[in-house]
């Protein structure tokens, strides 16, 4: 007899994932590293992923992961090594500032919240067809293949566009 039941293990691994997301949140907005705020965001994004893969969507989890926590994460990198170096020191934060965006933070929850908790959820229809990765990718590969090479073309322009730009900074600044 098994210590952990099916559904407890699988609760539990949802509060992992929902720890592991909102901690990466708090990492990508209270440090004052740039560099931990990029990490934090991709480990936030990476529970994302996880609670993709929880609600049973594993093709979007997957694309979560490529996109996301891999290109977008490594553009935001791309950024910091053209902006100011870390070895100067980080301007003080105004506290009028600082409490702005608390307040407006808190806002936009509560009124999330609100439409959250007065909405009447419903259950999902079962869905028709076959949406498992095997067939998305072979609709990529055959109905679908304008739409598949447009974002690959869209992802060349993005990482040819960011190797230009960092040639040209480094030229500029030697």
């Amino acid at each position: 007899m098994s210590v952990l039941s099916t559904e407890s293990f699988a609760q539990m691994a949802f509060w992992v994932v929902v720890g592991l997301t909102i901690g990466g949140a708090c990492i990508a907005v209270f440090p004052r590293n740039i560099l931990y705020n990029v990490l934090g965001l991709a480990m936030a994004l990476s529970g994302v992923a996880g609670l993709y893969l929880y609600l049973g969507s594993l093709f979007i989890a997957l694309m979560q992961l490529l996109i996301y926590v891999g290109a977008i994460t490594i553009a935001i990198v791309f950024a910091i090594m053209l902006s100011r170096p870390l070895h100067l020191d980080v301007p003080k934060r105004h506290v009028p500032k600082v409490a702005m965006a608390g307040g407006v933070s808190v806002l936009v929850f509560v009124a999330l919240a609100g439409v959250g908790l007065k909405q009447r959820w419903m259950a999902a229809a079962m869905q028709s067809g076959d949406w498992s990765v095997e067939a998305l990718g072979h609709a990529m590969l055959t109905k679908y293949n304008l739409v598949f090479e447009v974002i690959s073309l869209v992802l060349l322009v993005a990482i040819i566009g960011a190797i230009v730009t960092a040639g040209f900074t480094r030229r500029l600044s030697s």
